[in-house]
C-alpha cells in the first residue's frame, strides 16, 4: 500500500531504495499541460532534499522545466516496490554543479556517465514523497 513519506524521517527502507541501482522515470509537463515521461538515472540527497538528473541542454525534459512551472516527479520501480519524489525543478548549468551531479550519478550507477559537453543538471527541490516499499528492520 502506498504511503506518504515524512521527509524529515524517511526511514531506512526508503533511503536504501534510493541508493540502490534502479532505472527511473522523470515526468515533466508540456506547455499544454500533458505529461512527458522519459527514462532517466536519478540521484537523491535526502539530507538536502534534492534529486538530480543529468541530461543534455537541448533535451525536451530540460526545455519543459525552463518553459513551464518546474513541477516534476521522478519515480523508480522494482517489481511491486516503488518510490516517487515530487518537487520544483530548475536547470543548473554551472560546471561545479554539473560535475557534482556526474559524480553522484557515477556513485549510484557504478559507471561514469558518457561524455557530454552540453550536459546540464535538472535539480529538483523535493517537497513530497510517496512509496510502496517492504517494511524496514
Amino acid at each position: 500500500m502506498a504511503k506518504r513519506i515524512d521527509l524529515d524521517a524517511p526511514g531506512s527502507a526508503f533511503l536504501s531504495f534510493w541508493r540502490e541501482r534502479h532505472l527511473c522515470t522523470l515526468t515533466t509537463l508540456r506547455a499544454n499541460g500533458t505529461p512527458h515521461v522519459v527514462p532517466v538515472g536519478v540521484t537523491y540527497d535526502a539530507e538536502a532534499r534534492v534529486a538530480r538528473v543529468i541530461t543534455g541542454k537541448g533535451t525536451r525534459k530540460a526545455a519543459h522545466v525552463v518553459e513551464g512551472s518546474g513541477r516534476v516527479a521522478v519515480c523508480q520501480v522494482d517489481g511491486r516496490w516503488w518510490a516517487t519524489l515530487e518537487g520544483t525543478a530548475t536547470v543548473r548549468t554551472e560546471p561545479a554543479e554539473v560535475a557534482d551531479a556526474e559524480r553522484r550519478y557515477a556513485e549510484r550507477y557504478t559507471r561514469e556517465p558518457r561524455p557530454n559537453p552540453d550536459r546540464v543538471v535538472i535539480e529538483i527541490a523535493v517537497d513530497r514523497a510517496t512509496a510502496n516499499l517492504p517494511k524496514g528492520p
